[in-house]
């Protein structure tokens, strides 16, 4: 074995070094973190606000502030990722947003923008005990309506007109999964549907780069990469265009051209 051989093994187990250090400081963030400094504000808030969609609104903001904090350590840790988020998508409110789905981190990062905030999650999900019931507390949205959920499900459309009237953000991934090569896939008509028949903006949304960070398919973050994730609006359909009369159909049409557009 030559000197350039050990030195290149020795590098790259440095990377995985640092790679596994980073993600089990991350990991630790997600589970010691939430348990020591976000669970007790669970409780305060079920103790203190009156009503469901007044505790949604604070479970959703406690939500907000943990993954801002997640995403405050990952820049700390990781310092070769630039994030560059668009300064319209921060004044969006009272709309139904779609998105393209590269990696686990975009619904977080998502989450991290907006306060008031709803998205469909997989229905699995809300069979695990405790997680589950923090995710129909916080509002969300189970991805079919099989035994318990089907009333989760009920429940939040019966309430999605008010939550959007009051300024919430309803985010959805109409792929429904992740991009493994970047192509969009078939998208899904549901926020295109709801969108429609609630009579609010819909907003077109394009994220890049976040499965450089965390590839599909590995545990570790990508610790010592470098580039930059960005995330902007690519375009709106909605009342105030000119000529509302859209299908769902046609609405997933121009959403996935706008997409296109945005050089994805």
């Amino acid at each position: 074995m030559n000197a350039m051989t050990v030195r290149n093994s020795m590098l790259q187990l440095v990377t995985r070094a640092q790679d596994l250090g980073v993600t089990l400081l991350l990991w630790a963030y997600f589970t010691l973190g939430f348990v020591i400094g976000f669970a007790p504000l669970y409780v305060w808030v079920a103790v203190t606000r009156r009503g469901r969609l007044a505790r949604e609104t604070g479970y959703q903001q406690i939500n907000h502030r943990f993954y801002r904090g997640f995403f405050w350590l990952a820049k700390t840790l990781m310092p070769g990722y630039r994030w560059r988020i668009s300064a319209d998508l921060l004044t969006l409110q009272g709309a139904v947003l779609v998105c393209n789905h590269i990696s686990y981190l975009d619904p977080l990062a998502l989450m991290s923008i907006y306060p008031r905030h709803k998205t469909i999650v997989k229905g699995g999900l809300f069979s695990i005990p405790i997680f589950g019931r923090m995710l129909d507390w916080s509002g969300y949205i189970p991805s079919d309506g099989e035994g318990r959920r089907g009333e989760i499900l009920f429940n939040q459309m019966e309430t999605m007109g008010a939550f959007l009237a009051a300024g919430g953000i309803l985010f959805i991934f109409p792929e429904g999964t992740r991009s493994r090569d970047g192509r969009l896939g078939d998208f899904n008509p549901g926020a295109f549907k709801i969108a429609r028949n609630h009579g609010v903006p819909l907003h077109v949304l394009t994220i890049k780069n976040t499965a450089q960070m965390f590839k599909p398919g590995s545990f570790s973050f990508n610790s010592r990469g470098s580039a930059v994730i960005s995330l902007d609006l690519a375009g709106t359909i909605g009342p105030q265009a000119k000529g509302h009369t859209h299908s769902s159909r046609e609405m997933a049409g121009l959403a996935r051209r706008l997409m296109q557009q945005n050089e994805l």
